[in-house]
């Protein structure tokens, strides 16, 4: 095999995994610890299999039958049972991260989902914060600790849905007046892929959401946004995510998400009248007013399919 130009690991190091850390600060810089951390972990994963299967050393002789090979050796351990189907797609998306930098170029970028299949995550489990008391418990802590912001942001979450970027970037003073004439907010900042600023994504406001929102109005001031002054998104977001780790110490809570979930499975209840799936432990609504839930609270999430709903609610079946 001819090896490409840019010397050994394309100028990155002499060692192949040591080449792919480089790569990866290259990219994201003294920031994103932990999406480093994950993406060299699974790029370790991939250097070992190809010492061992394929006596690869040098990036610069991986091509895409070695990826190809490596996929087939993750998708028997899928068939096999021993390993997640969104691992392996995992696994895969490192591999095509780690030689984008390497190269340069995209010409050895696989699809995960093609190679091991598609990842099929059904909630099989209530989320905690239907039922308010765990959520109480954590609320109470941040409190003690006076981070009122991170508990804002939380009740943002749990009320409206919303993604934790989503909610601190929610421009308030225009929610609150969203919430008075029309009753419902509309979701256009902090949005995944940027989709807020190509479609309506509106949420209906209760009566709680509303307190909740004149709540944070009223401590805000002059500002917009539930971003402290002195701290960018990035700072912001490593402390709210600290903080939230440790008030649920104590709790099954495990992260923001499980929020969102919890307000996809109450506006379940209030569109069909029954508990959701996960909660239910199946489907108790008839299948075309499941449809229709599924499809109104997609759109209140932000998501274009409804499929991903399963994650949320459990399964259709």
């Amino acid at each position: 095999m001819s090896k490409v130009g840019g010397g050994r690991n394309y100028g990155y190091g002499k060692a192949l995994a040591w080449a792919g850390k480089n790569a990866l600060k290259d990219r994201y810089g003294e920031g994103h610890y932990g999406t480093v951390a994950a993406h060299m972990e699974r790029w370790k994963c991939f250097v070992n299999f190809l010492k061992g299967k394929c006596d690869i050393k040098d990036a610069r002789d991986i091509e895409k039958e070695h990826i190809a090979h490596y996929g087939y050796y993750l998708k028997q351990q899928v068939k096999a049972g021993t390993m997640k189907v969104a691992y392996a797609q995992n696994l895969l998306s490192s591999v095509n991260v780690v030689l984008s930098i390497l190269r340069s170029d995209n010409q050895l970028t696989v699809s995960p989902s093609q190679i091991v299949g598609k990842r099929t995550v059904v909630r099989e489990y209530s989320p905690r914060t239907v039922e308010h008391t765990q959520l109480s418990k954590a609320l109470q802590i941040l409190a003690s600790k006076n981070e009122r912001y991170v508990l804002l942001i939380a009740a943002l979450c749990r009320e409206f849905g919303l993604r934790f970027k989503e909610a601190s970037l929610l421009n308030v003073p225009r929610a609150l007046k969203q919430s008075r004439t029309d009753g419902r907010i509309n979701i256009t900042v902090g949005t995944k892929g940027g989709r807020g600023k190509h479609a309506d994504r509106w949420i209906p406001v209760t009566l709680q959401g509303l307190k909740l929102l004149k709540q944070i109005h009223k401590e805000l001031g002059n500002h917009k946004n539930l971003i402290p002054e002195l701290l960018n998104y990035i700072q912001w977001r490593n402390h709210a995510y600290s903080q939230w780790r440790i008030a649920t110490v104590e709790t099954d809570i495990r992260g923001f998400h499980d929020l969102r979930a919890a307000y996809a499975c109450e506006r379940y209840q209030q569109i069909t009248g029954s508990s959701a799936p996960v909660i239910n432990g199946r489907r108790a609504a008839p299948k075309a007013l499941d449809h229709k839930a599924r499809s109104i609270i997609a759109l209140e999430l932000g998501h274009n399919r409804i499929n991903v709903l399963v994650a949320y609610i459990g399964s259709a079946k």
